[in-house]
């Protein structure tokens, strides 16, 4: 698992209460075992086995077994040892999960594994997009840009979720957007952040109640002991400016954690089309625990669908498969924006 400090920490929606994680039974684990080597790895390990909630499918995709993580790693195990050669042997066990919510916290460094996103190209670049933005481009809050390009469509770039965008600024946003024949919504490179921010967001969109999907928790300490699926809807914002226009969402493979989620919503919504390439996914909620030492671990708690039932840990394709040409990347064009502004273009002209 590659290791670095994380300076933009993904936020999570904080006070969500899953049914099974709950702080004194993660607390029993960790007081179970010594402050040892030894006893941090075991207490890691079934911190993960009781309460991680991808093992199914990290079985399916990468062919994880989790007995078998346990004893090839428990060799590497010394209690003399140092603490740097134990956080990576323990960050390089929970990278075999391939899950960019999975991470270790020690005290000089972050262990993570962010495959999900290293393996695959971009397809974003970031003064192509300074260009169509303009010098004139209108600042909603930190991370959120909006203009309008020359073919009357709004463009609206959203590069995290991790802040409030408050709703008067949406509101400004569509206010100014309202002479546009349409909207583009860029959330390229956007790893996530407050899974609410992302939600406030979608409502805009929609008019009625819309079923996107559904989220299952741990009810015990199987590996698959789980609730039934419990539905998720995107709800209209009440007493707000919504937006009834076409919409083009623009996305990649760092799209991530509640950036996943917003594609989902928004993916579900009549209107709205998704352009790109597949997203990084992180379709589990979070939740935190910690180890005898005092290191914490953050892990997939709580796993997410679309309303198709179709796990979302993995991505969510896009509507319309596209990628940032070598061709037009060296003449400054946005293959995507382009791509996303024709689709709208025809929309108008053939509703």
């Amino acid at each position: 698992m590659r290791k670095t400090i994380i300076k933009n920490m993904i936020a999570v929606a904080a006070l969500l209460c899953f049914p099974f994680c709950s702080c004194q039974q993660l607390e029993a684990i960790k007081d179970s075992y010594p402050n040892t080597p030894q006893g941090n790895f075991e207490a890691l390990w079934n911190i993960m086995d009781t309460h991680y909630c991808f093992f199914e499918l990290k079985q399916r995709d990468y062919g994880v077994d989790w007995d078998e993580v346990h004893d090839r790693y428990k060799t590497l195990i010394d209690d003399r040892m140092s603490d740097l050669s134990l956080f990576e042997v323990l960050s390089n066990m929970l990278g075999e999960l391939k899950d960019g919510h999975v991470n270790l916290y020690g005290k000089y460094d972050v262990g993570r594994n962010w495959t999900w996103k290293t393996d695959y190209p971009s397809n974003l670049s970031p003064e192509i997009r300074e260009r169509y933005l303009g010098d004139d481009y209108n600042i909603a809050a930190s991370g959120c840009f909006y203009t309008i390009l020359s073919d009357n469509i709004g463009y609206l770039v959203i590069e995290s979720f991790s802040g409030s965008i408050p709703d008067s600024k949406l509101d400004a946003i569509l206010n100014w957007f309202s002479i546009c024949n349409g909207m583009i919504i860029d959330i390229r490179g956007n790893g996530g952040g407050i899974l609410t921010e992302a939600e406030k967001v979608a409502s805009r969109f929609t008019e009625e109640k819309i079923l996107c999907g559904y989220v299952k928790y741990k009810k015990g300490p199987g590996r698959n002991d789980f609730s039934k699926p419990e539905p998720v809807f995107v709800k209209p914002a009440k007493d707000r400016l919504r937006w009834q226009k076409p919409v083009a969402v623009l996305v990649n493979r760092e799209c991530f954690s509640s950036a996943n989620d917003f594609a989902v919503k928004m993916k579900a919504l009549p209107g709205t089309a998704l352009f790109g390439d597949r997203t990084g996914g992180g379709g589990g909620l979070p939740f935190s625990s910690e180890l005898p030492n005092g290191w914490s671990v953050r892990f997939s708690s709580a796993p997410m669908f679309d309303a198709d039932m179709n796990d979302i840990e993995s991505g969510i394709d896009p509507d319309y498969s596209v990628s940032l040409s070598e061709s037009d990347r060296a003449k400054g064009v946005d293959s995507l924006i382009e791509t996303a502004r024709k689709w709208i273009n025809d929309m108008i002209l053939n509703p």
